[in-house]
């Protein structure tokens, strides 16, 4: 099949969820004879500095590269937090409509609005909606009704693909819909650990990890004041590496970045052998987001044989079953309650860290979910 995926910043992965997921799955439905084009977002490049990293949209010059197999379409987008999305996804259908592929996965409940251009050329259409948008803290009530009909145009104009029952379950409430389930995978590649603890000053089995983008709804900042309340300045506590980057929660990271110390790490938002190398050797790993679907990192941090802290939210649930230890996000000193426990006891660390790494083995696996998504394109109608 000739397929396209759109609504990502594209690949190679250089962002957050989706663009994994668009990596990931691009490269093996090219390994399976597929042709496939992923959209990107022109004058994309990653600038770390010494505490955050940073990315920036910018426009361009389109253009036409591969990379893996993979065909890369670049394309501009306005570079602000309301329009980046969409303006990149107009482009990109626009684009799309004249290339005659035989499928089109839209990601993003908010580039829902190219779905009855699409569907006008009887183009076969799947969205990929992630979480419920809509109840992330970051959006003002243009954002939150952007996405409302976001989620109602997914629901008119195609294949609704859910990450987590959770997600699914809410469209079929809503909208009287049967989205297709599919998570996201979590696999680890056998290679050698880079350089990144030495570089990073922090030593394997020792530092605690977290992974999200800089958003309220992510609740860095929460996680921070918790582990200030372990007294890390007493040596007691491994270090907290915060690994992300906030592009638009710029009062967030300002107030982060008054709590960066030797103990508490900022290193940017890093990719690949780095940020595998610190899922693999991490004491603990946290997840303490709100809402959304399959989170990957969490998975991915399951996969690796961590033992995972994660808050209580549905989502999280569905995906950690008993694998997973969870605490309340909003209830104070809970966080750093469960963090000394399990600091504490090692057995039940071990414990938790087999269950974690049988789970993601049994359920979270890529060549699952190109698989489903290898089914799903043959049976969509155009």
């Amino acid at each position: 099949m000739k397929i396209a995926i759109l609504g990502t910043r594209g690949v190679p992965p250089a962002y957050g969820g989706f663009e994994t997921f668009a990596g990931e799955l691009s490269t093996r439905l090219v390994q399976r004879g597929h042709e496939v084009w992923v959209y990107c977002r022109s004058g994309v490049r990653r600038r770390q500095s010494p505490l955050f990293g940073d990315s920036r949209a910018a426009t361009g010059v389109a253009a036409l590269q591969t990379w893996r197999g993979v065909h890369r379409i670049e394309l501009p987008a306005i570079n602000h937090k309301y329009f980046e999305t969409v303006s990149h996804a107009l482009l990109s259908a626009l684009d799309a409509l004249r290339r005659d592929f035989d499928v089109v996965l839209v990601c993003n409940a908010a580039n829902a609005f190219v779905l009855p251009l699409l569907r006008a050329k009887r183009t076969r259409v799947a969205i990929n909606v992630d979480g419920i948008e809509r109840k992330r803290r970051k959006w003002n009530v243009f954002g939150r009704i952007v996405y409302a009909i976001g989620e109602a145009f997914s629901a008119s104009f195609a294949t609704v693909v859910a990450d987590a029952e959770v997600i699914a379950s809410y469209y079929r409430e809503q909208y009287q819909i049967e989205p297709v389930t599919i998570p996201y995978g979590a696999d680890f590649p056998e290679e050698e650990d880079s350089d990144v603890l030495q570089r990073l000053g922090i030593e394997a089995g020792n530092y605690i990890l977290y992974v999200s983008r800089f958003e309220p709804e992510n609740n860095p900042l929460e996680v921070v004041r918790e582990y200030e309340r372990l007294d890390p300045l007493s040596g007691k506590a491994p270090p907290l590496v915060m690994l992300g980057h906030g592009l638009y929660a710029h009062d967030l990271v300002d107030e982060l970045k008054r709590h960066a110390s030797n103990r508490i790490l900022f290193p940017g938002a890093l990719y690949g052998p780095d940020y595998r190398t610190l899922q693999r050797h991490a004491l603990l790993y946290i997840q303490a987001t709100e809402v959304g679907g399959t989170h990957p990192a969490m998975i991915e941090a399951m996969a690796s044989g961590g033992c995972v802290l994660a808050n209580d939210a549905p989502e999280n649930r569905e995906v950690g079953g008993d694998a997973v230890g969870y605490f309340s996000v909003h209830e104070e000193g809970e966080l750093a309650g469960m963090i000394s426990e399990y600091l504490r006891n090692p057995l039940q660390r071990d414990d938790l860290r087999a269950r974690a790494q049988r789970r993601a083995s049994r359920l979270y696996s890529w060549e699952r979910v190109t698989d489903a998504y290898e089914r799903l394109f043959e049976r969509l109608d155009a």
